[in-house]
């Protein structure tokens, strides 16, 4: 399990699971576009993707992700049903229109060194989220919905605000 893992490499259970999957894809020979390193560049896309998410507007949602984004998604051991995997701009699209939650405040934040946001709603954690930058467009988005993994991760964000 990763929980397991990550104390032995020195990373949260979701960055030793994004290392894992990053891992595998290198192995099966896919490739890995380059992260984007100007943070400012990753904050100004995931930006535009929570206006356009919020906007409604599935043609920029799609413009803003890699043909091949991938969407990891996990609500933690009490529901690991609801965990999945989505694939591509257009099912990643309709996932973010689908997923608005009215009254939701997004806090810019790193995670695991990249652009991200916590994610409250009503002044609680609801959510943490990472993106992968590449060449300008998202290619991957880790989002994070177990209330304890949540609250542990948000915790240090939200008292430096």
């Amino acid at each position: 399990p990763f929980e397991e893992i990550a104390p032995m490499i020195g990373r949260s259970p979701a960055a030793a699971r994004q290392l894992a999957s990053r891992a595998r894809r290198r192995v099966k020979g896919a490739e890995i576009p380059t992260p984007d390193p100007d943070l400012a560049r990753q904050r100004d896309v995931v930006d535009a993707f929570f206006l356009a998410a919020r906007g409604g507007d599935f043609d920029a949602l799609v413009a803003l992700l890699h043909p091949d984004v991938v969407l990891r998604s996990d609500f933690g051991a009490r529901r690991p049903a609801v965990a999945e995997v989505i694939h591509g701009a257009e099912a990643v699209a309709r996932q973010a229109l689908l997923g608005a939650i009215p009254g939701a405040r997004l806090h810019p934040a790193l995670v695991n060194g990249a652009a991200g946001v916590v994610v409250t709603v009503r002044g609680r954690p609801f959510a943490v989220m990472g993106f992968t930058v590449a060449e300008g467009k998202i290619v991957e988005i880790d989002a994070i919905a177990d209330p304890e993994r949540v609250r542990r991760i948000a915790a240090a964000v939200l008292r430096d605000e």
